[in-house]
């Protein structure tokens, strides 16, 4: 089964995370997802969007950031591209060494990849895809 469900897009641009937890309730609404699943596309998309705007973008208001959602296999596949260039998502620091532990950036990739049942970084790490297998209500 593949269906296509929706995209959003805006420049980068922090307020416009309340209209991602707007997309992220509809689609959990659409698909009957479970209160347990939703919480972790919820926090993982969110870091994304973030991590997109930010880092990605560095705030630029110009340059969009683009939500996808779609289902396929019992699963919601959702993917966040930023206008970047893209990041070393092959040498991350772990934010769980005592080294790092102080610091305040680092965490939402490590969030995202223990929330998700699957990370991919595509386009050199300017798009992510997330996939959660649905548990339904």
């Amino acid at each position: 089964m593949f269906h296509m469900k929706t995209s959003l897009s805006f420049g980068s641009d922090l307020e416009e995370i309340s209209s991602v937890e707007k997309f992220i309730d509809s689609l959990c609404t659409d698909y009957s997802i479970s209160e347990e699943v939703y919480g972790n596309i919820l926090i993982a998309t969110i870091e994304a969007v973030k991590n997109a705007i930010v880092f990605g973008n560095n705030n630029d208001r110009e340059k969009p950031v683009a939500v996808s959602a779609y289902t396929a296999d019992d699963c919601l596949v959702i993917s966040v591209k930023d206008g970047g260039n893209g990041f070393d998502y092959e040498n991350l620091p772990d934010p769980t060494l005592p080294e790092n532990i102080e610091k305040i950036s680092g965490r939402g990739v490590f969030l995202i990849k223990n929330l998700a049942d699957k990370t991919e970084f595509l386009d050199n790490g300017s798009r992510i895809k997330m996939t959660f297998k649905l548990i339904k209500k």
